[in-house]
């Protein structure tokens, strides 16, 4: 099939090259590093093996790029409303759009931009970071699990994650609602809190103060998720996330480089929409609510620093 990826940073592009390097047509919408991936070609350096891919198929605009049966969303969930210029293009009847982004009510909010178009969400574990022009650090994990919202077609769901392996990554089918929630016990934690006290995944789980915090607030996405009615989570699952994290190389998420390097964070949909979510089903998640206020008063002051 043919694959577009709409934001070739750490994970559009880790992904996007895995696919590429196995023979599949991809085609990469770039922004700052276009003139440089042009000429230089996309590097992933990877704990599983790296390469470089020469003859890159590179784009400064949508407009330029061809129809794609599939296309990976890998922007942050903040520019999403770049989307409604950016996605049309590379539409057809039946394009599954693959939204690889972090948050609850997502799809939700991309559905009303695009009413027709097949949706499904993209949940990646991975430790990988794009720090230079062209070069795509692959530290650990890789794998990515998908999940229906709205695609009427599961033999293309299927050929979807068929592919992704033919390309060495690990994917899985998986309920949609379940997906979005486990992945959120990992990441409302530990986004916020490697930005409000400045250190790594690591460090938050050697404290043992922090790692006491960090269970409680993976357990208030967990008593949230019970709440609404999803299964497959409990508090077996928080302890498996952290024995994952003990066991990760020391690890800035996204939200942690985002703030270091002055970008907007990704507070709506991490934080905001689902303790809004869980508020409106009567469950509250008060040591999320502190750490998202935290946030939103370090992003002020990030902002105004320039």
């Amino acid at each position: 099939m043919k694959y577009g990826v709409i934001g070739t940073g750490a994970i559009g592009g880790y992904y996007g090259a895995k696919l590429a390097h196995s023979g599949q047509e991809v085609h990469f919408l770039l922004h700052s590093d276009y003139e440089y991936v042009k000429a230089h070609g996309l590097q992933v350096d990877s704990c599983n093996g790296s390469f470089h891919l020469t003859d890159v198929n590179a784009y400064q605009h949508t407009e330029d790029m061809p129809p794609c049966d599939v296309v990976l969303v890998c922007l942050k969930s903040v520019n999403n409303s770049l989307l409604n210029s950016l996605l049309s293009h590379l539409l057809h009847h039946q394009t599954l759009v693959v939204l690889i982004q972090n948050g609850i009510g997502i799809e939700e909010d991309v559905q009303k931009m695009f009413p027709d178009v097949q949706l499904a969400a993209g949940l990646a574990f991975i430790c990988s970071a794009k720090t230079e022009p062209g070069r795509v650090n692959h530290q650990c994990y890789g794998s990515i699990n998908l999940a229906n919202y709205s695609c009427k077609d599961e033999t293309l769901m299927q050929i979807v994650v068929d592919e992704f392996r033919l390309a060495g990554i690990q994917a899985e089918l998986v309920e949609y609602h379940e997906a979005r929630w486990k992945k959120a016990v990992w990441n409302m934690p530990f986004n916020g809190m490697t930005v409000a006290l400045h250190t790594q995944t690591d460090l938050l789980l050697k404290n043992e103060a922090t790692r006491r915090l960090i269970r409680e607030q993976m357990m208030e996405v967990v008593g949230a998720a019970q709440h609404l009615g999803i299964k497959n989570i409990d508090s077996s699952f928080v302890d498996k996330m952290i024995e994952i994290t003990d066991s990760m190389t020391p690890y800035s998420p996204s939200m942690r480089l985002d703030y270091d390097f002055h970008r907007p964070m990704e507070l709506y949909y991490i934080y905001t929409r689902p303790i809004e979510i869980a508020r409106e089903a009567g469950y509250k998640m008060p040591k999320l609510e502190m750490l998202e206020a935290e946030l939103r008063f370090l992003e002020e002051q990030n902002n105004k620093k320039g």
